[in-house]
């Protein structure tokens, strides 16, 4: 593969627009643009989480995730393509199943915690929904494939789920919220 970017800056976005993949531009503050920014986010905030120690296979798993949010960027900035196959939702699923299968049932509501990863986690989770959030608004205006809507929820939920193994992981555990102490 040639290089994709010999020069950083190229003084095209000064006027307040951005080139997508297929070489159209649009408004920085767009719909799309905020979908593809919360996606890159949350990838992000995926390699804040690898920068800590994590058992390999947690780190294995988080940087399959990095590839496919990295593929569902690539979609978003490519209207009308697909990029992130459905099969990629079938493995994230698969791989919640697994957690979740040594996990004790939930009967209260958890706080974010659990120790730092536990806790970066949990961040990776709530800035996951608002990507969702913002993939959710561009589907009102624009088309977006079914695969990305359906990978960034399970994405949240199999955030939930790591972050309660990691907080069980490190010894912290889960904080359990407790209600009502305002009144």
């Amino acid at each position: 593969m040639g290089n994709r970017l010999t020069r950083i800056y190229t003084r095209t976005g000064d006027d307040g627009t951005t080139g997508l993949a297929t070489g159209g531009r649009v408004a920085k503050d767009s719909v799309r643009i905020e979908a593809m920014g919360d996606t890159d986010e949350l990838n992000c905030v995926l390699g804040v989480l690898l920068t800590g120690s994590l058992p390999a296979a947690h780190r294995d798993l988080l940087l399959e995730i990095q590839h496919d949010l990295f593929d569902l960027g690539a979609e978003l900035s490519m209207p009308g393509e697909s990029v992130l196959g459905s099969a990629r939702v079938d493995w994230l699923e698969a791989r919640l199943d697994e957690l979740n299968a040594h996990l004790p049932p939930l009967r209260e509501f958890i706080l974010p915690g659990g120790g730092a990863a536990g806790a970066q986690c949990h961040l990776a989770r709530a800035v996951c929904r608002r990507a969702e959030r913002s993939l959710v608004h561009l589907a009102r205006e624009e088309p977006v494939t079914e695969t990305a809507r359906r990978y960034l929820n399970r994405l949240s939920d199999f955030l939930f789920v790591l972050a309660r193994v990691l907080g069980r992981e490190s010894g912290e555990g889960e904080v359990f919220w407790k209600g009502g102490r305002t009144k």
